[in-house]
């Protein structure tokens, strides 16, 4: 068993860390301002013209597309190389997503029809177009089958009306992948169904920002008797979930990588400050308290890695059925990095809680990721749920479920 790391990605990987620590480093206290003074507005974190500049870059060095298909025009690298350079970036707080965004990107590789390929699929794999997953709404969360936003059909027209909540990238996002219930008695099995709604559409409408913790920006839309011709459906009429489930587990290797990024980042930080601080006439790095959490989080940080790699790595042998590992790495990862920055502010003190330093800012960005993409509790019990139901336990070099 070979745990090396391919030439290739290895040069990779250190492109991607001199990119951060020379780009992205130098914006931080930018971003951590920018995030205070915005107060309830959806101004961005990043200054436009900063983020134009850092998405030039990244364009220029090769990482658009890292996941996207030769001919759709990426580079087909596999997920294990993109779920490395997420997790080289995220070593800083400046946010910024590589074109195209993976996770609706696999949705309408799976669904997409010809013409949909034309409008929508295309243009999105090259970064010309923004897609935003439109799904849940006030009473439907992570329970998606308590969605209640209809899609009626009338004549040769599907109708939609409703609302979304906390949908991210709305203010910017040119087509929105929305899910509706098109059949209430099927429900769950059959009953919903996908659709491509663009940004103009008569009768779709951003309503308003939602201000919530940290640097996430989120937006309710409204759905008032929006007409959409059957072209306009992703994927067959009542199969929304089986592709959606597919995404999700995209999203959430990547989620995991980022939480990986930012241990790495506040290990370092720990270190550091261990042994330049002194108190009682030593330093920090002689006291076994502080020892213990430099150790445990890089024993937690250790085992998130192999855990988000394997993940990839699965993927990358065509195993599309990544609910398992996605769902115990969307837990792990998220409550590894909620421990590692509380121990991160325990070791600088007062240091840890200023605006002066990346680690407050982490830690209530962590809080949101432990709810967005399913809260930890949900991914317990699906994983609970399948080893019980198949009498077996789980099976890390199994590549068939």
């Amino acid at each position: 068993m070979d745990f090396s790391l391919p030439e290739e990605y290895v040069m990779l990987k250190q492109m991607v860390r001199k990119f951060t620590e020379k780009e992205m480093f130098p914006l931080e206290q930018t971003i951590i301002n920018r995030e205070a003074e915005r107060g309830l507005s959806d101004t961005p974190v990043i200054p436009p013209e900063d983020e134009k500049r850092l998405l030039e870059k990244t364009n220029e060095l090769g990482l658009w597309g890292i996941d996207v298909p030769e001919k759709f025009g990426g580079q087909e690298l596999g997920y294990l190389a993109k779920v490395i350079v997420v997790e080289e970036m995220n070593r800083s707080i400046v946010p910024l997503t590589l074109p195209p965004d993976a996770p609706n990107l696999n949705y309408l590789l799976s669904c997409c029809n010809e013409q949909q390929y034309e409008k929508y699929l295309l243009p999105y794999a090259r970064g010309e177009k923004i897609s935003a997953l439109a799904m849940t709404e006030p009473n439907a969360g992570t329970d998606a089958g308590g969605i209640q936003l209809r899609a009626d059909r009338r004549g040769d027209k599907w109708v939609l009306n409703g609302s979304k909540m906390f949908i991210s990238f709305a203010h910017k996002a040119d087509f929105f992948i929305t899910i509706a219930v098109s059949d209430r008695e099927k429900g769950k099995r059959g009953g919903f169904t996908a659709f491509l709604v663009d940004k103009d559409t008569p009768g779709l409408t951003v309503v308003r920002n939602i201000p919530v913790i940290g640097e996430m920006v989120s937006y309710e839309l409204v759905y008032d008797n929006v007409e959409l011709d059957e072209s306009q459906v992703l994927g067959e009429v009542g199969q929304a979930f089986i592709p959606l489930q597919n995404r999700f587990g995209v999203r959430r290797m990547e989620l995991g990588a980022r939480c990986c990024g930012m241990a790495d980042r506040l290990i370092k930080l720990m270190i550091e400050q261990a042994n330049i601080r002194t108190t009682f006439g030593k330093p920090l790095a002689d006291r076994q308290a502080v020892q213990w959490w430099i150790t445990n989080s890089t024993m937690d940080l250790h085992a998130a890695r192999l855990m988000v790699y394997h993940a990839a790595w699965k993927a990358d042998q065509g195993i599309k059925d990544l609910r398992l590992e996605a769902a115990m790495v969307k837990v792990f990862c998220t409550e590894m990095l909620t421990r590692i920055a509380d121990r991160a502010i325990q070791v600088h003190g007062g240091l840890g809680l200023s605006k002066e330093m990346p680690i407050e800012y982490i830690y209530r960005l962590v809080r949101i990721l432990r709810i967005v993409e399913g809260p930890s509790e949900i991914h317990r019990w699906l994983v609970a749920r399948e080893l019980t139901k198949k009498n077996k336990v789980y099976d890390t070099f199994a590549l068939e479920r």
